[in-house]
Parts: structure tokens; C-alpha cells; sequence
């Protein structure tokens, strides 16, 4: 099945779902303009037509029970058709296949994780062409909802269960997806690359790759890239799980303390104890966060156990050290 193009009203269809799914927003679409020209243009010609200084004694001549009776039914097949079609697209939409590749999404203030089947973790969302994708998709905090526009798919990210929605894609490229569920916001104060913190930084993209390029995204999330030093790792998680939105490297104030000399420095914390930040410290704030809170600063951060393993810490750690 072919990717329908864009138009004024819809994104370009990039999956199976895509063309049924625009077929019946159309119908009501069409449906409803002409309905509306009918009933208006009807209105105004009745309105000039039977103008009272026209008729200025012109009398109610009572009911026309075929016409109400029509104009009763007729509404309500239509209705019909569209329940119809819409339950029809519904079962489809909420049945995928047996032969899924299933990833887990995650949704947290303020971004997205994305746990591949070989236990990778990433803020991208990278999917193989004419596979069908199945996403199992949570909150670790408040509702989120998850939805890429060009597939035709939203589910939400409901705290305490799970949601699922599937799509195969007819084509590779990429396209936009987002939080389509108003989350909230940490603050005013905007990091390095001028956005702020909140709802609106929870979009990305998605890539559709070939099947080979797909596993070889897939596995490039175990480790380094090739000549990547483990600080420069540490560097791309920052960027990659959207660290950047609460933490600068600059020494900006954001919703959490800067990175920019940290490591080594003491802080008070808002139970009025004293640390000394090194490894231990860095390592229980990316898993326990709310466990000792730097004073002046809101437990806002959300926990990374289960996302970030023992290597992914390490250099992240490392990259800290590195912003004196």
C-alpha cells in the first residue's frame, strides 16, 4: 500500500492505517460542508421567499409528516454508516498482528524513552519499514499522550497502566511525533539552545529505517560509537535523554543545578545536610532523585532506573567531570 501525499487539512498516510482512517474524515468532512451549504442555502431562500411583507397574511398551514420523518431518518442512517465504519477501523486499529516487534515507551517530564527488544535504551523512536510495530506505552508520572500524526495513531500514557496502539509503515523517512496531552512546565528559565522545559519538549522523530538499518540502530544503543571516548558518550546521553532541558552545562540556572563544575563541589541540600559531589552522589541522583534535593531546587527529576545502565552512568559521570 502506497503512502497517500499531504494536504491542506491532513499529513502525508505512511501506514496501512493511514488511508481508511482519511477515507471516513473526508466522508464527514464532505458530508458536513454539504449539509451546511444545504441547510443554510435552504434557510435563506425561505427566509426571502416567504418574507412577511410579502405575505403579510399568510397562515401556518401545520405539519408535512413525510418531510419530518425524513428529515429524522436520513440523519440517522448516515450515523449509522459512520459508527459503522469507524467501529470497523477501531477493531483494526486495536488488533495487531501476531508477528508484532514490540518497543516499550516510557513517557516522563519532560521527554520520552524508547526500550528496544534487545534491551537498549534511546529518546528516538527508530522502526523498520512494512514490519508491524507494536508500542507498550506507560507514565512514570502524569498523563501523556503519545502521537505520530502521519501514521494516524495516539494512545495515552496513563500513570499505573499500560496502553498500546500498532502501525506498519509503507515507507522510510522521517516524521514528527509528540505529547499530545498537556503535562506541564519546570520553569521559566530557558536552556542553552533557548527552549524550556515542559510539555513542549516532548516531541521527536520518528525514523523509518530499512530492516538492516534498523538493527544496526538497535544495536549501536549498547555501547559507544566507534572512536567515541566515554566522556563524549556521557555527552550524547545529555543531549539524547533531554538532560539539557533541566540541567546547562553553562552555569544557567534551570530547573536543576548546572553541570558546569559540579563534580567536586559541595552542596547543601534542602534537608540541611552537606555533600560532597562525586561519583556515589551523581550516581543515586540519576536513580533516586528525589533522595537528597540540592537546596533552592524541586524534586521535579524523574528516576532513570531501568533506563540507564551501569556503562550509560559511568559516562555520563565522565562527561561531568569534564565541565570545570
Amino acid at each position: 500500500m502506497n503512502p497517500t501525499e499531504p494536504t491542506i487539512q491532513l499529513p502525508g498516510g505512511w501506514s496501512t492505517l493511514s488511508p481508511s482512517v482519511d477515507w471516513t474524515y473526508y466522508f464527514i468532512y464532505w458530508m458536513s460542508v454539504v449539509l451546511f451549504v444545504g441547510i443554510i442555502g435552504a434557510a435563506l431562500y425561505f427566509v426571502w421567499k416567504y418574507e412577511r411583507s410579502k405575505h403579510p397574511k399568510s397562515e401556518p398551514t401545520g405539519h408535512n409528516l413525510p418531510l419530518e420523518v425524513g428529515w429524522t431518518v436520513a440523519p440517522v442512517i448516515f450515523l449509522a454508516l459512520i459508527f459503522h465504519w469507524g467501529f470497523e477501523q477501531y477493531v483494526s486499529m486495536t488488533s495487531p498482528p501476531a508477528d508484532t516487534l514490540d518497543i516499550r515507551v516510557r513517557g516522563r517530564k519532560w521527554s520520552w524513552d524508547f526500550e528496544y527488544p534487545n534491551g537498549g535504551h534511546s529518546p528516538e523512536l527508530h522502526v523498520p519499514v512494512g514490519r508491524a510495530v507494536r508500542l507498550l506505552i506507560s507514565s512514570e508520572d502524569v498523563l501523556h499522550a503519545f502521537f505520530i500524526p502521519v501514521f494516524r495513531v495516539k494512545r495515552d500514557a496513563v500513570p499505573g497502566m499500560y496502553g498500546t496502539l500498532w502501525f506498519r509503515a509503507t515507507r522510510t523517512g522521517r516524521a514528527p511525533f509528540y505529547c499530545a496531552e498537556y503535562c506541564g512546565a519546570a520553569g521559566n528559565t530557558p536552556a542553552q539552545d533557548g527552549s524550556y522545559a515542559g510539555h513542549f519538549n516532548m516531541r521527536g522523530e520518528i525514523t523509518i529505517q530499512t530492516m538492516q538499518e534498523y538493527l544496526t540502530f538497535e544495536e549501536s544503543l549498547l555501547g559507544p560509537h566507534p572512536g567515541e571516548s566515554t566522556a563524549d558518550w556521557g555527552q550524547r546521553m545529555y543531549r539524547e535523554n533531554q538532560c539539557f532541558t533541566c540541567h546547562s552545562t553553562d552555569g544557567t540556572r534551570m530547573a536543576g543545578p548546572s553541570w558546569r563544575g559540579l563534580f567536586g563541589r559541595q552542596e547543601r541540600m534542602s534537608d540541611g545536610n552537606g555533600v560532597t559531589v562525586e561519583e556515589n552522589y551523581l550516581r543515586q541522583s540519576i536513580l533516586d532523585p528525589s533522595a537528597r534535593v540540592v537546596e533552592g531546587f524541586q524534586p521535579v527529576m524523574p528516576t532513570y532506573r531501568g533506563t540507564l545502565n551501569d556503562r550509560q552512568i559511568d559516562a555520563i559521570i565522565a562527561y561531568i567531570r569534564t565541565l570545570h
